[in-house]
C-alpha cells in the first residue's frame, strides 16, 4: 500500500471481496475489459479442483465461485483466477487498431529465402550475364535475332538455358498466382518480360532483369535477416546446453530436453536458461536484458529469474517454470519477428497499389503494340512495372527500422506502429516507474512526541510494515537496515489495503499509515501539519506514526525523478510534441509537484488503473493521436486502447511486453524521442522511396511508349530503381536512438 497517494492497484489483480464457506466472490478491475473472454476464463477457473460452480460478471468485475471447502482453500482460488485472467486479458484488451487487407495476389516471401542461395543466383546469373556480353557484346545481347543460329537450335543455347534455369523460381510463382488466384502478381509480370525478351532473341536483357531482380531481392532478404539476427543478439538465450539435476546429479543436456519442474544449474559466467524460481544457492544476477538494469541483482532462495540472464557471480540452483518459447525473452523474439507482418496503413496502401497495377501493365503492352506495332517497345510495357519498387518502398524501410531499433533495445511489433508513432501528437505519461524510478527512498524522520525519539520511530514503523509488499513499505523496511534500527517483535498485525497497518509492538499499539487512517482511529494529526506541508510541497509523500492513540512522528518518502526524463521531455518537444499530459493515481499535490518539475502541460490526478483507459478514449475523441507511456502492468488497459502504448521501467515482465506496442527493454528514457524521431524519419524515408519508384518507373515507361528507351535501359532503369529504394532504406540501419531529437 502507498501511504499519502491512493492505491495503484495491479489491474490483474484479484481481490476478496466477501467469502463463506463453499463460497466466494473476487473482484478484479481487468474483467470490465475481458467480455470476449468470459467463456474461457470460467472454464479455466472450473478446471481447478474442488470448483463445483463459476460465475463472472464483467460489468461488475466480479467473479463468484461455489466450492468444496475440504479441496481447496480461497487463497488458492484467489491464485487460480488471477492465472485465468492473466492468460486472456492481454488479447481481449489489445484491439488491432490497423485493418487487416488480404492482398488479392500471393507474393514470393523473399525474406525467408536463404541468403546463400539468394546470392548464389546473383553469382550466377552475373557470371552468365558477363559471359553472354563477352561473346557477343553488348550490341549482339541487344540485336534482333541471333546469327549463325536457326530453328530450334537457338533455344538450345547456353545464356538461354541459364536464365532459364535462373529464372525458374519467378516462372513457378508467376505461374501460381495465375492458376490460383486467377490474377497476375508481380513475378507473372518478370516472367513475361523475361519470356518475350529470350523469344526476341534479347538473352542479354533477359539476364539483365533476372540479375537486377535478384540483387534487389538479396538486398530485402539481408535486410530481414539482420532484423532477425539483431533480435536474437540482443535477447539470446545463449546456452546450448545446460546442467540439470538427475536423480540428485549433474547431468549435461541439449536445452531442449528440460521441462517445466526440472532443476537446473547455473554458475559464474553462465547465461539462465529457463524461467524459474531459485531453489537453492545466491548470486549476483545481470539483468539488463529484461530489466535493463545497470548493477546485477542480488538474487537468492525463493527469487524469479529470467532466461537470457547472466550469473556473474555465485551458483544456483532453479526449478524451471517456463521453458523454450514459453521464457519472457522467447516470447519478446516471436512477438518481433512477428512485427513484419503487422503492416502499416500505408504499406497496405502500397502493397494494393502495387498489386492492383500489374494487369495495367499488361493493357499498356497491348495497346503500346496496337499503336506503334513495335513488340520491342511494347515488351518493355513488361519490363517496367511498379510493383517491386513500390512494395520495396515501404517493406525494406519498415523492416530496416524495426532491426535498428531492437539492436539498441527497443521492440517494436509491427510497422503499423512506427506509422502511428511518428503522426501522434499528444503524450500520456505514467509517473511511478516511468518519470519517476519506481523505487523510493525515506528523506526524512520526524518525531513529534518527545517520548519517541527519531530512531525509535523508525523502528516502530519498519517492524509494522515487515509483512507489507507495497515499495512506500520496503523503503521504510530498507531506511531502517540502513540505519542499523532494532528489529522488534510485532503481534495482532492488521493490514487495510491503501490506507494504513496496525501492530502491537510490546505493550504499545502502533498505527502507520495516512492522514485519513489515522483520523479513523481518533488520532489527530494536526501537530505536524507544517512539517507535512513541506514535504508535500517537495514532492513527499508522508507516513504518520502513532503510539497508543498520539501522534508520534512522521515519516516522509520520495520517489525520485528517473535521470534524463526531463531531458527526455524537452527532447519531445523539440520534435513537434505539444500537448504532455502526466496521468497518476497519486493524490492531485503530489502529481501537481511532479508535473511542474518536469514542466508538463498538464495532469490528471487520482485516476485508478481501470479509469486510465477511459482518459487515453476521451483524448482521442478530439481527434488526437495519443502515445501512452507507462510501466505495462498496472497501465495494460492505457497501453492497449492508446493509438501506441510504450513500455519502459525496470519492472516491467513479459505481461508488460505483450500488452505495450513498443518495448524499451533498457531504462532510458531518451530512448522515448530516439524511437519518435526513428518513426517520422522512417516514413520521410517510405515517402521518398514511393516517390522515386513512381516518377522513375513512369518516366521510364513514357520513354519506352515513344521509342527512346531500348529494352537493356529500360530493364537496368526498373531494377536500378528497386535496387535504390532498398539501399535508401537501409540508411536507417545507422539511426543512433540515444541521439534521437537532439537539435
Amino acid at each position: 500500500m502507498k501511504f499519502g497517494t491512493r492505491r495503484r492497484e495491479n489491474i490483474l489483480e484479484c481481490t476478496v471481496a466477501h467469502a463463506l464457506p463453499g463460497r466466494v466472490r473476487l473482484r478484479n478491475h481487468a474483467l470490465r475489459y475481458l467480455g470476449e473472454a468470459r467463456t474461457q476464463i470460467e472454464q479455466r477457473i472450473r478446471d481447478h479442483h474442488g470448483v463445483e460452480r463459476v460465475t463472472l460478471t464483467p460489468a461488475s468485475g466480479s467473479i463468484l465461485i461455489w466450492f468444496r471447502a475440504n479441496e481447496t482453500t480461497v487463497e488458492e482460488l484467489r491464485e487460480a483466477a488471477e492465472y485465468a485472467v492473466g492468460d486472456h486479458s492481454l488479447d481481449a484488451l489489445k484491439e488491432e487498431r490497423t485493418v487487416r487487407f488480404e492482398l488479392p495476389v500471393s507474393e514470393r516471401r523473399i525474406q525467408n529465402e536463404p541468403l546463400g542461395e539468394l546470392a548464389g543466383r546473383v553469382a550466377a546469373a552475373g557470371g552468365t550475364l558477363l559471359v553472354s556480353l563477352l561473346g557477343r557484346g553488348i550490341a549482339g545481347g541487344s540485336g534482333a535475332g541471333v546469327a549463325g543460329a536457326g530453328g530450334i537450335g537457338r533455344f538450345l543455347r547456353l545464356p538461354l538455358l541459364a536464365s532459364v534455369g535462373l529464372a525458374w523460381p519467378i516462372f513457378t510463382s508467376g505461374v501460381r498466382s495465375l492458376v490460383e488466384d486467377r490474377r497476375p502478381n508481380a513475378d507473372t509480370l518478370s516472367a513475361t518480360a523475361i519470356v518475350a525478351s529470350l523469344l526476341a532473341g534479347q538473352t542479354v536483357s533477359a539476364l539483365t532483369i533476372i540479375l537486377l531482380a535478384d540483387i534487389a531481392e538479396l538486398l530485402t532478404a539481408y535486410s530481414m535477416d539482420r532484423t532477425r539476427k539483431a533480435i536474437r543478439e540482443m535477447l539470446s538465450v545463449g546456452e546450448e546446453e545446460v546442467w540439470k539435476l538427475v536423480d540428485g546429479e549433474a547431468v549435461r543436456v541439449p536445452l531442449e530436453q528440460v521441462e517445466p519442474g526440472d532443476r537446473v544449474l547455473a554458475g559464474a559466467g553462465e547465461r539462465i536458461s529457463v524461467d524459474g524460481r531459485i531453489i537453492e544457492g545466491a548470486a549476483a544476477v545481470d539483468q539488463a536484458s529484461i530489466t535493463g538494469e545497470f548493477l546485477p541483482a542480488n538474487r537468492a532462495a525463493g527469487d524469479e529469474v529470467f532466461a537470457g540472464t547472466v550469473v556473474r557471480s555465485g551458483s544456483l540452483t532453479i526449478e524451471a517454470r517456463k521453458v523454450g518459447d514459453e521464457t519472457a525473452v522467447g516470447r519478446i523474439i516471436h512477438l518481433v519477428e512477428d512485427a513484419t507482418h503487422r503492416k502499416a496503413n500505408i504499406q497496405f496502401f502500397a502493397d494494393r497499389f502495387s498489386a492492383q497495377f500489374i494487369p495495367v501493365n499488361f493493357l499498356l503492352a497491348g495497346l503500346v503494340f496496337l499503336v506503334t506495332k513495335s513488340p520491342i517497345r511494347a515488351l518493355n510495357m513488361l519490363i517496367i512495372d511498379y510493383s517491386c519498387g513500390v512494395r520495396l518502398s515501404t517493406a525494406t524501410a519498415l523492416a530496416s527500422a524495426i532491426s535498428n531499433a531492437a539492436r539498441q533495445g527497443v521492440l517494436i511489433k509491427g510497422g503499423n506502429y512506427l506509422e502511428l508513432l511518428a503522426e501522434a501528437d499528444t503524450l500520456v505519461l505514467d509517473k511511478t516507474g516511468t518519470i519517476t524510478t519506481g523505487r523510493p527512498v525515506v528523506t526524512i524522520v520526524r518525531s513529534i512526541d518527545p517520548a519517541v525519539t527519531d530512531a525509535e520511530l523508525l523502528e516502530y514503523a519498519a517492524a509494522a510494515e515487515k509483512t507489507v509488499t507495497h515499495p512506500m513499505a520496503s523503503a521504510i523496511i530498507a531506511h531502517g537496515r540502513r540505519m542499523r534500527a532494532r528489529s522488534l517483535r510485532t503481534s495482532g498485525v492488521e493490514v487495510q489495503a491503501g490506507r494504513g497497518v496496525e501492530a502491537k509492538i510490546g505493550h504499545s499499539r502502533i498505527l502507520v499509515g495516512s492522514r485519513a487512517y489515522l483520523a479513523e482511529h481518533g488520532v489527530d494529526a494536526d501537530p505536524a501539519h507544517e512539517i507535512a506541508a513541506n514535504c508535500a510541497t517537495r514532492g513527499e509523500s508522508v507516513v504518520y506514526i502513532a503510539r497508543d492513540g498520539r501522534l508520534a512522528g512522521l515519516i516522509g518518502v520520495q520517489d525520485d525523478l528517473k535521470e534524463n526524463m526531463k531531458k527526455a521531455v524537452n527532447r519531445l518537444r523539440n520534435i513537434g510534441y505539444d500537448d504532455i499530459i502526466l496521468l497518476t493515481g497519486d493524490v492531485e499535490q503530489q502529481a501537481e509537484v511532479v508535473s511542474s518539475r518536469m514542466a508538463l502541460d498538464r495532469f490528471k490526478a487520482e485516476v485508478m488503473p481501470e479509469n486510465k483507459a477511459d482518459a487515453i478514449l476521451r483524448l482521442q475523441s478530439k481527434g488526437t493521436q495519443v502515445v501512452m507511456v507507462g510501466d505495462g502492468i498496472n497501465d495494460a488497459p492505457a497501453l492497449a486502447f492508446a493509438d501506441v502504448g510504450i513500455a519502459m521501467g525496470a519492472n516491467r515482465t513479459d505481461i508488460a511486453i505483450e500488452a505495450a506496442d513498443i518495448t524499451i527493454a533498457h531504462d532510458n528514457p531518451l530512448l522515448i524521442p530516439g524511437t519518435v524521431n526513428l518513426a517520422r524519419q522512417t516514413m520521410q524515408i517510405v515517402k521518398q522511396n514511393f516517390a522515386a519508384a513512381i516518377g522513375i518507373n513512369s518516366a521510364g515507361l513514357v520513354l519506352s511508349s515513344l521509342g527512346y528507351l531500348p529494352v537493356f535501359w529500360a530493364a537496368v532503369l526498373h531494377n536500378a530503381t528497386t535496387v535504390m529504394v532498398v539501399a535508401n532504406s537501409t540508411r536507417l540501419l545507422l539511426h543512433d536512438l540515444s541521439k534521437g531529437g537532439k537539435r
